[in-house]
Parts: structure tokens; C-alpha cells; sequence
């Protein structure tokens, strides 16, 4: 391979990989934010703690339905495509969501958002396995969690910042905006993968044979990940730890921690922020331990191990001193990131051409999770509301909040339950070694 294909190859990869990022980005962005303005929103809408969890959870009940739809479509439609059109349409929702007059119409901007940003998770996974080669996945994987969270990141502190110097409609006003920018420079430069350019798989340039195509209907695919056994195990750390952590991180937690032990927005802002770095951080650290060491499950077990621990300090209320629970935080966002390599399990114990669905499959079960839990904590917590307000917000008690993040723990350790039956890979497609 010459040095000028060289060159394009890098150029077309990282180009494609960088544009298909700033769109995960905003899906984690939207996915964290209204933990920020949980105050503003039940200010603005007059909103109960069960309808402000139904508004946040609207995004996780769209993301959840279309995560098997979106994978079928980037083995079968492209990731060009999916992007580009998800793009607009999360562009769309947030505009609908920042200039919303009723609650009503928050939601449905909330729905749109996650129809659109349902696409990226899966599509910038898929184009992983297609431009890197497979002994570097589980780092890339990682390298992308890390970057798709700051998106989290910017929902935390940053966002806090924004809203008091404008306002939040504002914020989602403007971001609406610059996702559709995003969306046009998708459909221009992105590539579905190597071959559409003319250039040889990643595979071709190590001189093996390229992975196999799928022969046959996308339906066919789609029942072959769905009956693998090996595909399922994966599925309940993403319901548990995925779900419970974002559930926590993107609403719960900032409310609980000024109720609780009565931090300033912008000081329990900074231990989601924190949390959710460490989660990014983890997941880069992680994915590239389980590459170099050629092991799975001990780094998904492990992992998980640490932020089931770091529950109980929260359940049972332990009042702590501020650098302990930063330290606390920092822990638990680092050990969740332990289930982010469900997703290369099950991508290795499936036929590589079947990379999207059956990352799909396992993903599904962390927007469930949060669909769930989101809504079931307001509502547990509504049931044992006192009345007190302020400034129009609820304010709950702790003992409200022990419930609540009891049932989160609950969901964390089903979550550890679940790994330790995946099965390991060794960091290689178990369907290819077998040929």
C-alpha cells in the first residue's frame, strides 16, 4: 500500500471517527442534562418528581425501542446515513424542546431527541470494528466512551454555568442548532467503511482475509445474534449498572446530593461531572487492559464489583466530608465502566458481520434500565413526599432518597449477577477462531 493510500486511509478514518464522535458527544449531552436543570424544568413546568423522571426518561424509552432497529440499519443501511438523519432529527427535538410552553411539548421533544440520538452509540461502534483493526477494539471502544462522555461532561457544571448567565431554553436552542450543522458535514465526509472508498479492510492490510459478509435478509442476522446464548449474558450489566448509573447521574443525583447534604447546585454538579469523567477515563483504561492482558471477564467483573461498593455509602446515607465523597464519586464512575466491555463480548461471540445487531441486542437493557428506573425512583419518592418546596421545587428527605437509591443498588448488583455468566473471548471473534 503506497504512502499516498496511507495517508487517505487516516485521512477518511479519523474524519469519519471524529464527525460521528461530536454526534455521540450530544447524545450523552442530552442523555445527562436534565440533572443540571432538574430545578429549572420543575420550575418551568410545575412538574411532580414522577413527571419530571416520565420527561427525563422519554429519551430512554425512544433509545431503548430503536436500539435493535438502529443495528440492523448499520449492517444493512450504512452508518452514513443513520448519522446524518439522526443528527437532524435530535437538531429538531431540542429545538422543540428548548421553545416547549407545556410539559406536553418537552416530552415530545425529549421523544424526538432520543429517536435521533439512538442512532450514534451503535453506528460509532460498528464503524470501529470496520476501521481499526480487531486486536485494538476494546481500546477504541474505550477511547470513544471517553470522548462521547464529554458530553456528559459539558451537561454537568458547564451547563449550570450556561443557565445562569442565559437560560436553558436558550442552551438547547443553540445546540438544536449546531446538530443539524453537524448532520450536513456527516452526509459529506463520513464513510461507511474502507471498501466504499476503494481502499483494502483493515484485515486485508494485515494479509488475512476480510470478515465475511452477511449472506441473506437482515432478518436472518437478526435471529442468529437473538439466538446465540452467549449474546444474552451481557444484557443484564447494562440493564443494572448502565441503567442505574445513568439513571443517578443524568437526574437523580444532583438533587439528592443538595437535599441530602445540602451542596450548592453547582458543587453537586461537580460530583456528577466528576463521576461521569471517571466513567470516561475507565472505560479508556479498561477497554485497553482487557486488550493487553487478552481477558474479558475479570476486567467486567472487577470493575462492576468496585461501584456495587460504592452504593452502599449513598443507601444507607453516610454523611461524609466533601473530598470523601468526591473520592466516592470518582470510584464509583470508574468501577461502572467495567460493563462497557459487554458490548465487545457480545460483538466476539457473534459473526463479525453481525457487529451492530448484536451490540444492539446487549445495549438495549441500559436505556431500559434507565427508562425505569428514572420514572420508579420519582414516583417511590413522591409516595413519602412531605410537601416541602422550594423555590417550586420538591425537596425530599433523606429517608425518601434511601428508598429510592435503593432500588438503584438493587439494579446494580443484578447487574454483577449477570457478568460473572458472560462468557470470555479472549479479545477474539469466537466464530472466526472456530473456522
Amino acid at each position: 500500500m503506497t504512502t499516498q493510500l496511507h495517508r487517505r486511509m487516516r485521512r477518511l478514518r479519523w474524519t469519519s471517527y471524529t464527525l460521528v464522535v461530536v454526534c455521540y458527544i450530544l447524545a450523552y449531552f442530552h442523555r445527562m442534562a436534565p440533572a443540571a436543570i432538574s430545578t429549572d424544568l420543575q420550575q418551568s413546568f410545575h412538574a411532580s418528581g414522577a413527571s419530571l423522571g416520565a420527561l427525563a426518561a422519554a429519551y430512554f424509552y425512544t433509545y431503548t425501542v430503536m436500539q435493535i432497529p438502529v443495528g440492523v440499519m448499520a449492517d444493512t443501511l450504512g452508518i452514513r446515513k443513520i448519522v446524518a438523519i439522526g443528527a437532524v432529527l435530535a437538531g429538531l427535538g431540542s429545538l422543540m424542546f428548548g421553545m416547549a410552553d407545556t410539559l406536553t411539548g418537552a416530552t415530545a421533544g425529549r421523544v424526538l431527541i432520543g429517536l435521533g440520538v439512538s442512532a450514534m452509540f451503535i453506528s460509532l461502534m460498528k464503524l470501529n470494528s470496520v476501521w481499526f483493526h480487531d486486536r485494538h477494539y476494546g481500546t477504541v471502544a474505550g477511547m470513544s466512551l471517553m470522548l462521547g462522555n464529554m458530553g456528559s461532561v459539558l451537561a454537568a457544571t458547564p451547563l449550570v454555568w450556561a443557565v445562569t448567565h442565559t437560560s436553558w431554553r436558550n442552551v438547547f436552542t443553540s445546540v438544536g442548532i449546531f446538530s443539524i450543522v453537524v448532520a450536513a458535514l456527516v452526509w459529506l465526509l463520513v464513510r461507511n467503511h474502507p471498501g466504499e472508498a476503494g481502499l483494502p479492510s483493515m484485515r486485508e492490510l494485515e494479509g488475512k482475509e476480510a470478515h465475511q459478509r452477511h449472506q441473506g435478509h437482515w432478518y436472518d442476522g437478526l435471529t442468529t445474534v437473538m439466538k446465540n446464548r452467549a449474546s444474552w449474558p451481557g444484557f443484564w450489566p447494562n440493564l443494572g449498572v448502565g441503567g442505574s448509573l445513568f439513571a443517578f447521574a443524568g437526574l437523580w443525583g444532583v438533587p439528592y446530593l443538595r437535599d441530602v447534604y445540602g451542596m450548592e447546585r453547582n458543587v453537586a454538579a461537580n460530583h456528577t461531572m466528576l463521576l461521569l469523567f471517571s466513567f470516561a477515563v475507565g472505560a479508556l483504561l479498561l477497554g485497553t487492559l482487557s486488550d493487553r492482558i487478552g481477558k474479558r471477564l475479570p476486567v467486567i467483573v472487577g470493575g462492576i464489583g468496585v461501584y456495587v461498593l460504592c452504593w452502599v455509602p449513598m443507601v444507607f446515607a453516610w454523611h461524609m466530608p466533601i473530598s470523601v465523597s468526591y473520592t466516592l464519586f470518582a470510584l464509583m464512575g470508574f468501577g461502572a465502566s467495567g460493563f462497557t466491555l459487554t458490548w465487545a463480548s457480545a460483538k466476539e461471540v457473534n459473526p463479525p458481520a453481525l457487529s451492530g445487531m448484536a451490540t444492539s441486542v446487549v445495549n438495549t437493557g441500559t436505556f431500559l434500565g434507565a427508562a425505569i428506573l428514572q420514572p420508579l425512583v420519582g414516583w417511590v419518592m413522591d409516595q413519602g413526599w412531605s410537601g416541602s418546596l422550594l423555590a417550586g421545587a420538591r425537596v425530599y428527605s433523606e429517608q425518601n432518597y434511601q428508598i429510592g437509591l435503593g432500588i438503584m443498588f438493587v439494579f446494580a448488583v443484578v447487574g454483577l449477577i449477570g457478568a460473572m455468566t458472560i462468557r470470555e473471548t479472549n479479545c477474539h471473534y469466537i466464530t472466526v477462531s472456530q473456522n
